[in-house]
């Protein structure tokens, strides 16, 4: 695999899995999306399509309110699909998944502080796919 940064789609799997979205027909990129992300969740050993679920949560996260627009030098070139909001809880677990595999994605950066920011941009994403729930008053305060 061929990592030359730490973005979602810095690398060859997730570029390739752009010009897979960009080759779909529209309606089918949302199919394309979730696939990865149920296989990343469901997988059992080596998370084979974690470079790819990366790329799905960040292109999921781009259309949640704080969510920041994918960087289209190496992202999709086409316009995405509206994604149904039960996409985020499926791109958060792949995400969790993706975090815990110490022997995935992590492994590709020799270099502690690439690592740490690839960290950094997965807990951001995570941030913006599944929000604190909002605070809820313990007692109504009249006056």
């Amino acid at each position: 695999m061929g990592t030359w940064d730490t973005g979602p789609f810095d690398n060859d799997t997730a570029a390739d899995f752009a010009n897979a979205l960009d080759d779909a027909e529209p309606k089918a990129r949302e199919a394309l999306i979730r696939g990865v992300l149920i296989r990343t969740i469901d997988a059992t050993g080596y998370l084979t399509e974690a470079e790819e679920a990366v790329a799905a949560a960040a292109l999921i996260a781009a259309q949640c309110p704080g969510g920041e627009p994918v960087d289209m030098s190496y992202g999709p070139e086409t316009p995405m699909p509206v994604f149904p909001s039960d996409l985020r809880a499926l791109a958060d677990e792949a995400l969790a998944r993706i975090v815990d595999d110490e022997d995935g994605p992590a492994s590709n950066w020799v270099d502690p502080e690439d690592w740490k920011q690839w960290r950094a941009i997965l807990t951001r994403l995570r941030a913006v796919l599944a929000p604190p729930p909002p605070s809820i008053a313990l007692f109504d305060v009249q006056q």
